[in-house]
């Protein structure tokens, strides 16, 4: 069985696309932050996941989705085989969801007036320096 559920923040607005036959495809980056430690506070690690939503949850995801909203994902892990830009052959896993929950309340959603800011209190690292 092959399935992974997350539940983080968005790390960017999700990007959509069609494919040649006009298959919408939808993909972001997720921040799952994790504590380890014996601290009661707990040192924090982020975890950063590839995410690709396909057809009809492709364009919810794009219509309603916003950079730094919590969200839960659930679906499978695939790996994906690229050269990168200094002729590396290199593999990256993606978590193809097929379910998705937004969990920012309401009144707590990221503006839409594209505003950069994370309203959260986790450290999310550079997110430029995370690929997909």
């Amino acid at each position: 069985m092959n399935k992974i559920i997350l539940i983080g923040n968005l790390g960017r607005d999700p990007e959509m696309s069609y494919t040649q036959n006009g298959t919408a495809v939808t993909k972001f980056t997720l921040a799952v932050t994790r504590r380890y430690g014996k601290s009661a506070s707990g040192e924090r690690e982020t975890d950063w996941f590839n995410i690709v939503a396909w057809n009809q949850l492709a364009e919810t995801c794009n219509n309603y989705l916003k950079k730094g909203q919590k969200v839960y994902v659930e679906g499978r892990l695939e790996q994906r085989k690229f050269t990168d830009k200094e002729g590396q052959n290199r593999t990256a896993i993606d978590v193809i969801i097929n379910e998705m929950e937004m969990l920012t309340p309401k009144n707590q959603q990221p503006s839409s007036s594209g505003s950069d800011s994370y309203g959260g209190s986790d450290d999310l690292g550079e997110l430029d320096d995370h690929p997909f």
